[in-house]
């Protein structure tokens, strides 16, 4: 099976290629070059999308302790008349 080299594009057989993707080792270090450069990059949201609607954050950091109203005593229960 022949395959196009993904840096320069040329064709080369796949089957006994040790360098495949590639068709050099050239070409390999090429590509990993471009990885550790950052040079290939997945696409994110911007910040402002990744809030709530309220311009909370979204997955509910920085969100305090939920606690309920103060009603005089500590077990959340009405006092006794």
């Amino acid at each position: 099976m022949k395959v196009s080299c993904p840096i320069c594009q040329k064709t080369v057989e796949w089957e006994g290629n040790r360098f495949r993707p590639f068709c050099s080792e050239r070409c390999k270090l090429i590509d990993l070059g471009n990885w550790a450069s950052e040079s290939y990059r997945i696409p994110s949201k911007p910040e402002e999308e990744e809030e709530g609607p309220s311009g909370e954050p979204a997955d509910g950091e920085n969100e305090g302790p939920s606690n309920p109203p103060s009603n005089g005593n500590q077990n959340g229960k009405p006092n006794p008349p």
